[in-house]
């Protein structure tokens, strides 16, 4: 399919997912990569990314939702026999779903336990479920204490096959802050309860703390999308979404005129403004307009004024030769992902995922 030269076009490299893939691997010191897929591969597309990623060796995945799974599972196809954890683990209601597509929950509490553990009782070897421990997040998961009751119970377990106990770092993005330290010591406690497990902590930024947080499995999600590990880009990683927009409009504007809506911008001198085809319409987040910077004819440009729905006016020089149908970079080699998040105020995952529907997509480097 031709893409439209008037709309915002979002490029999805899985030939730079493939190289953080291996980057990523390579700092966890070879140990088993589960990627973590969750909404829609954090908005880049979990049928294209995860079939990228399998080409090249990951076996298992995580997503939130059970309606992810499942949508992954048909997405794989039976060819890719894929372990899909389900981190929202099994509500109340949800074992035949979870059954049907083979999918292994990652448990969060007593009830989600017994749930899953009354339907495994039957089944020879029981079924198999990953457990979350609590170790200091308070989102989700079994306490500590809770985890051994369950183990010293009589049939508190009975009909599970724990195939892995993980638990979820809260500050690894700042490594010097102390509660790294502490939930080490916590998930290490808890592992020690269930021997024949494997154990997970690392999350993107986990992988990049060291040896000591590691354990058997790691599963890193930004880092896989270019988001650097500490909120700034990292050199091993590249950048997976690249998004341009075309110039609609030159403008000559006026010392004393304004732009965009609420007038916050007035210009001082005789200034030269392209107006882009992208707003918050398509993803581009509205507080970027503060300290956002594009890429254009070699240079940074600032934008100028209130993003609309549709549209964002950036500064041009007056001898820069550039016409409408121009393309403009917002996202991609040099408009990196965690400066744009920076910029608005935010983070790289919500860069990401609030990238809209309208944009126009392609996919690079894609393998059966």
């Amino acid at each position: 399919m031709s893409l439209d030269p008037f709309h915002g076009h979002l490029t999805i490299d899985l030939g730079a997912l493939a190289h953080n893939y291996a980057a990523l691997r390579h700092q966890a010191q070879g140990l088993q990569i589960a990627p973590v897929v969750k909404a829609d591969a954090y908005g880049l597309g979990a049928a294209q990314v995860s079939s990228r990623l399998w080409a090249e060796g990951a076996r298992a995945f995580f997503v939130a939702r059970i309606s992810e799974g499942e949508t992954l599972r048909t997405a794989l196809g039976p060819e890719r026999p894929a372990t899909i954890y389900v981190l929202d683990g099994a509500p109340s209601g949800s074992a035949p779903r979870l059954l049907a597509c083979d999918l292994t929950p990652v448990l969060n509490s007593a009830a989600q336990v017994s749930e899953w553990s009354s339907h495994g009782r039957s089944v020879k070897g029981g079924l198999r479920a990953a457990l979350q421990i609590d170790t200091g997040m308070n989102r989700l998961g079994l306490r500590v204490e809770e985890a051994k009751a369950l183990v010293q119970s009589f049939d508190g377990l009975r009909g599970l096959s724990i195939d892995l106990v993980m638990s979820h770092l809260a500050c690894a993005s700042e490594p010097a802050h102390p509660a790294n330290a502490a939930q080490l010591a916590r998930f290490q406690e808890a592992r020690s309860l269930f021997p024949e497990a494997r154990a997970s902590l690392a999350n993107s930024a986990g992988v990049f703390l060291g040896q000591d947080y590691l354990f058997d499995l790691v599963r890193p999600g930004i880092s896989l999308y270019g988001g650097g590990p500490f909120g700034v880009s990292h050199p091993s990683l590249r950048p997976v979404a690249h998004l341009t927009a075309p110039i609609l409009q030159i403008r000559e504007v006026r010392p004393g005129e304004t732009i965009g809506y609420g007038a916050t911008f007035t210009a001082d001198r005789p200034t030269r403004a392209a107006i882009i085809a992208a707003g918050y319409a398509d993803g581009v987040l509205r507080s970027f307009g503060k300290a956002g910077q594009v890429w254009l004819g070699g240079a940074y440009r600032k934008v100028l004024g209130r993003l609309s729905m549709d549209m964002t006016a950036i500064e041009i020089n007056h001898d820069l030769v550039v016409a409408p149908g121009d393309r403009v970079e917002l996202l991609g080699d040099h408009v990196a992902l965690d400066d744009a998040a920076s910029a608005s105020g935010t983070i790289a995952y919500e860069c990401l995922v609030r990238l809209a529907p309208r944009l126009q997509r392609t996919y690079l480097g894609a393998k059966a």
